[in-house]
């Protein structure tokens, strides 16, 4: 199967599940309160005290990027999302001679992409994956925050990947 087709099938699996995601929780999950102090915070207990961790899903919305970074600036935000996917995706379609990178890049496109959605259609991004972790409670995050996340974690393995030696 040629390489494009294979990265447009799996780019349009990811954005579907992050949309569909993102749209349920928006018309169908209250949105997180204080209201609620104990798991699951008014949302969707996942599970509980599972070796310590706890997993729920909660309706949040975040203007910004991660961790709410920029809010007061969303027009900037948009356009650096903007350039830093059609650099992505330049650099993927034309300059990347590694595959082991093409993948981790897709992630990357794909959640920026996914995050771009949000602002276009609710005007803020929506965050549903909440994390305890044996008491800290990690910053709420969505599937294409996951993407991200993992794509560049990948990507900096394979910058560090021992090469093989050419005999």
């Amino acid at each position: 199967m040629n390489r494009y087709i294979k990265f447009i099938i799996i780019f349009f699996v990811l954005i579907v599940l992050d949309i569909s995601l993102k749209y349920y929780v928006h018309h169908h999950v209250a949105k997180m309160s204080w209201l609620y102090p104990f798991f699951p915070y008014g949302g969707i207990g996942i599970f509980k005290d599972f070796l310590g961790i706890g997993f729920s899903i909660n309706y949040v919305e975040n203007t910004g990027a991660a961790w709410g970074l920029l809010a007061q600036y969303p027009s900037a935000l948009f356009a650096i999302r903007i350039m830093i996917i059609v650099g992505l995706v330049i650099y993927l379609a034309k300059f990347n001679l590694d595959s082991a990178k093409d993948l981790p890049l897709l992630l990357i496109i794909t959640g920026a992409l996914g995050n771009i959605i949000d602002f276009i259609l609710y005007r803020k991004v929506i965050d549903m994956f909440h994390f305890n972790f044996w008491g800290y409670s990690y910053p709420i995050f969505n599937l294409a925050d996951a993407m991200i996340t993992i794509g560049i974690i990948w990507l900096f393995i394979t910058f560090f990947r021992k090469k093989p030696k050419i005999a």
